[in-house]
């Protein structure tokens, strides 16, 4: 798309394929450049997608719009070891729906505030029992 929001983003090998504003919040189509990845079993190079699903994942909020990024977490075959493997992304933990650097934020948030005050100004759930209520 943009080579701008490219850069915005940071994400190596991403690009931004679109761009939409829904209810003051900002979604990104995110688009992998790489079509293969390293199979971290046996080193060789695949290109075999299997399959891929879509996520929705909470980064850092701009220009005071809270920010969703639209990707794809991709599962790929290894022809050379015969294993399934999924791609590894840097900058999310896996099985988790925020960036590390949104989860980040939120940590150096709480420690200067608290857990409801960030709660309510970034639109987060808390889980009722926790220990910080």
């Amino acid at each position: 798309m943009d080579f701008n929001l490219d850069k915005l983003l940071n994400f190596p090998n991403a690009t931004v394929e679109s761009c939409s504003i829904i209810d003051e919040v900002s979604y990104f189509q995110i688009r992998w450049l790489n079509e293969k990845i390293e199979c971290p079993i046996c080193g060789k190079n695949t290109t075999k997608l299997h399959q891929e699903h879509k996520s929705l994942i909470r980064d850092l909020s701009v220009f005071g719009r809270e920010v969703y990024l639209k990707i794809s977490h991709r599962r790929f075959y290894c022809t050379s070891c015969q294993h399934y493997v999924s791609e590894q992304l840097d900058f999310i933990d896996w099985r988790r729906r925020q960036t590390r650097r949104y989860q980040e934020y939120i940590y150096e948030r709480v420690k200067v505030t608290n857990v409801l005050q960030v709660s309510r100004e970034e639109n987060l759930t808390l889980i009722s029992g926790s220990k910080y209520l």
